[in-house]
């Protein structure tokens, strides 16, 4: 039996043969013919942030010939230099901040072997701390067309559902971990540490990590991995957070394709950082010390 029909003779079931080299053919010439699935993508948009002694994870973009790079703030924290200045024209004190370059790692597997690994120069472009800030760093790669994608963000007005399926790919350990994919579930919206809108997500994670990107399934990306406790309760900045912060220092076109990339001489002028007073004072415990434990990052 056969489909549910008994063949009798020899004839028919040539025309079965035929019919079903037909519909292989077709599959293969289709399988051929689609784009790289979801997985590769996301591997190739992944990279490794090598700062000073710091390692994280960082995720690739692509605009035009020009690749720049997501990643946390806290992972590059430690090239930021700051120095207190006298402006000549108002007398008054300001500060000059500066980092130094940004290393970003990838390596590439070819039919299971590691066959190479690249080491590209970045400067920051922009950074928000992660004690007063958002915890969030635009790096721009000096070498052009490096990279030939980039991640896809998802500009949804409204936030994933809890419960969606999302994959991560960073660096666990460092480089050592570099390209680790795993997956995991959605498992809340709007956690508040600090007076910052988190989501939570239920993934395997590990020092190394942060600046890394989770995505659901169609390989959108939804938010950047930067805290967590334990190996699986890890907090990650939502897209809706990243947008916000883009929007109010003009680098939408970070996220969105269809909105255009200043000229190099704008990227040049823009202020890498922009310093605010900080306040002190506290009223009762903080945060900090009432979850203690959500202060380890993951790099």
């Amino acid at each position: 039996m056969t489909c549910g029909k008994t063949f009798k003779g020899d004839e028919e079931m040539k025309y079965v043969i035929a019919f079903l080299t037909v519909v292989l053919s077709f599959c293969l010439a289709t399988a051929q013919d689609k784009p790289k699935d979801v997985v590769d993508k996301l591997l190739d948009s992944a990279c490794t942030i090598r700062a000073g002694r710091a390692q994280g994870s960082g995720v690739i973009i692509k605009r035009g010939d020009t690749n720049f790079v997501w990643t946390a703030a806290h992972v590059i924290e430690d090239l930021r230099k700051a120095r207190e200045v006298i402006d000549p024209k108002t007398g008054g004190k300001k500060f000059i901040i500066t980092f130094d370059t940004v290393n970003v790692v990838t390596e590439f597997i070819h039919d299971g072997e590691r066959v190479e690994e690249r080491s590209l120069v970045a400067d920051v472009v922009r950074y928000s701390n992660a004690n007063d800030g958002e915890d969030l760093a635009l790096l721009k790669i000096r070498k052009k067309n490096a990279f030939s994608d980039g991640a896809v963000f998802y500009l949804d007005d409204k936030p994933p559902r809890i419960g969606s399926r999302v994959i991560n790919v960073g660096s666990p350990l460092g480089f050592f971990g570099h390209n680790t994919y795993v997956s995991g579930d959605l498992s809340a919206l709007s956690r508040v540490y600090e007076n910052k809108i988190y989501d939570q997500v239920f993934s395997s994670t590990f020092g190394g990590c942060s600046g890394s990107g989770v995505y659901l399934t169609d390989g959108r990306y939804i938010g950047m991995l930067v805290r967590g406790s334990g190996e699986t309760f890890s907090l990650i900045v939502p897209m809706r957070r990243i947008q916000e912060w883009s929007k109010k220092i003009n680098i939408e076109w970070a996220l969105d394709p269809k909105i255009k990339l200043p000229p190099e001489d704008d990227l040049k002028k823009m202020p890498v950082e922009d310093v605010h007073g900080i306040s002190l004072e506290k009223v009762g415990p903080t945060q900090k010390q009432l979850y203690p434990f959500l202060i380890k990052y993951l790099d």
